[in-house]
C-alpha cells in the first residue's frame, strides 16, 4: 500500500509538470488551432538559458525569472515575425512550420550547449524524503510552483482585463476586432505566455532528467496525452489530465508495463481519446448544422 501511496504522489508530481506544458498547448491551440509541436523544444531551449545564466554566477531565481522574461519575448516574437504572416495559410504549412521549429530549436541548442547530459540545479535542496517520505525535496518544491502557476494563469484569465480580452480574441477572433481587442497583440502575448509557462515546466523537470537536446520529447508527448485526455479545448481539462498522466504513468510503468515501456501508455492514451472520446472527458462537443 505504501509502495502504491508513492506512485501516486510522485506521478502527481511529475503530472504537475505535464499540467503545465498541456496548458501551454491548449493557450496555442485555442488561439490558433494548431498544435505546437515545438513546444518542448522551445522549453528546452529556454532552460538551456538558465542554465548558463546561473553558469555566469547569478542566483538561481535571479535566473528563473530572467529565462522567463527571455521566454516570454521569444514565444511573441515567434508569433508576430513567423507566424502571423502565414495566418491564413493552409494547415498542413502550418504543421511543417512547427516541425521546423521543433528541428531548429533542437539542433541550436545542441550547436550551442553541445549534446552531453548536463546536471541542472534544483532550488529545493537535497534532503531525504518528505510527506510521509513519499516525495523528495524537488517533487514537492516542483508542485508547489507547478500549482502555483497554474493558479496565477486561471487568475489572471479570469479576473484582469488583459486575461478577459486575451480570451475572447481566442475564442472569436473576429468579434474581438469588431469591439476594439488588438487581436494580434493579444496572440503575440497568448504566445509569449504559453512559452513561458514551458520555460518554468522545463526548468522544473530538468533536475530530474538531467538537460540535453532532447529532454523534452517525451514529456511534451506526456502533456499532449493529457490535454487530449482532459478535453484540447478545456484549459482546466488539460491541467486535470495532465495529472491523471503522470498518476497513470508511474502506476502503470511499477506495476503493468515496466519503466522501459512507460511512454507506450502516452501512446495507448492518445489513441484510446481519440478513437473512444476526442472531446476528452471536460472538452466540449461542437457540431454545426449544414
Amino acid at each position: 500500500m505504501d509502495g502504491l501511496l508513492h506512485q501516486v504522489f510522485s506521478g502527481l508530481a511529475t503530472g504537475g509538470i505535464y499540467a503545465s506544458v498541456a496548458l501551454a498547448l491548449v493557450m496555442i491551440y485555442q488561439a490558433t488551432h494548431h498544435i505546437n509541436f515545438a513546444q518542448g523544444e522551445m522549453a528546452m531551449f529556454s532552460t538551456y538559458i538558465a542554465l548558463a545564466l546561473i553558469n555566469a554566477g547569478l542566483p538561481y531565481w535571479v535566473a528563473f525569472a530572467a529565462t522567463l522574461v527571455f521566454s516570454f519575448a521569444m514565444g511573441a516574437i515567434i508569433q508576430r515575425v513567423l507566424l502571423q504572416p502565414l495566418a491564413n495559410a493552409p494547415v498542413l504549412a502550418l504543421v511543417g512550420v512547427f516541425i521546423g521549429m521543433m528541428l531548429i530549436f533542437n539542433n541550436t541548442a545542441g550547436w550551442i550547449f553541445s549534446y552531453t547530459l548536463k546536471p541542472f540545479p534544483s532550488p529545493f535542496g537535497e534532503g531525504g524524503p518528505m510527506v510521509g517520505g513519499m516525495l523528495s525535496p524537488h517533487e514537492l518544491g516542483s508542485t508547489c510552483v507547478t500549482l502555483g502557476v497554474l493558479l496565477s494563469v486561471w487568475a489572471f484569465f479570469r479576473f484582469t482585463r488583459l486575461g478577459l480580452a486575451m480570451r475572447a480574441a481566442a475564442y472569436n477572433p473576429v468579434s474581438s476586432q469588431l469591439v476594439g481587442i488588438p487581436v494580434a497583440r493579444m496572440l503575440a502575448l497568448g504566445w509569449g505566455l504559453a512559452a513561458a509557462i514551458g520555460a518554468i515546466a522545463g526548468m522544473m523537470v530538468a533536475p530530474v532528467v538531467f538537460l540535453d537536446p532532447n529532454m523534452m520529447a517525451g514529456v511534451l508527448l506526456y502533456a499532449f496525452a493529457g490535454a487530449l485526455l482532459g478535453g484540447i479545448t478545456n484549459p482546466l481539462g488539460a491541467v486535470i489530465g495532465g495529472f491523471l498522466v503522470g498518476v497513470i504513468e508511474n502506476i502503470g510503468g511499477a506495476y503493468i508495463v515496466g519503466t522501459g515501456l512507460k511512454l507506450s501508455l502516452a501512446l495507448v492514451i492518445i489513441v484510446a481519446v481519440l478513437v473512444l472520446k476526442p472531446s476528452g472527458l471536460f472538452g466540449k462537443t461542437l457540431a454545426s448544422r449544414v
